[in-house]
């Protein structure tokens, strides 16, 4: 199964870059396209997130994952566009799909869900997180 050979990667351009993916596929059959459309959606939503870091500040979703995924909402809508233009990816879905995975699994553990690389490791990264730690504790209290 390829999604969790993916997911395991625990990045974002699993994430986002899946959620893009099968919105850009769901929304493209649902306008009509055609099952060929369908998949170059899905191929131009992923290759667009290809190498996307999950580095969320303090481990929390808060920053920058919402964005990210606002993103990824965008790039399959504009994703559906080009596919039901017409426009195709010279790479097929299924290949991209596994370059996912292989990016996915090649990448230093910094950039996977740790918060130890990318904006997470940023100083206002771990300034914000210190903060967002200390509320969350106070709300628990």
């Amino acid at each position: 199964d390829w999604s969790s050979d993916v997911c395991s990667s625990d990045l974002c351009q699993a994430e986002t870059g899946a959620a893009a993916g099968m919105a850009a596929g769901a929304a493209t059959e649902m306008l009509g396209g055609s099952p060929s459309q369908v998949g170059h959606a899905v191929a131009l939503a992923q290759q667009a997130t290809l190498g996307l870091v999950c580095d969320p500040l303090g481990g929390l979703v808060e920053l920058p994952c919402v964005f990210r995924n606002a993103t990824g909402a965008a790039i399959a809508m504009a994703a559906v566009e080009m596919a039901l233009a017409g426009v195709t990816f010279a790479i097929p879905v299924d290949e991209v799909i596994d370059v996912m995975g292989e990016i996915g699994h090649e990448m230093d553990v910094r950039y996977r869900e740790t918060a130890g690389g990318g904006l997470a490791a940023t100083p206002t990264g771990r300034r914000l997180a210190r903060e967002r730690l200390v509320q969350i504790k106070r709300s628990d209290a």
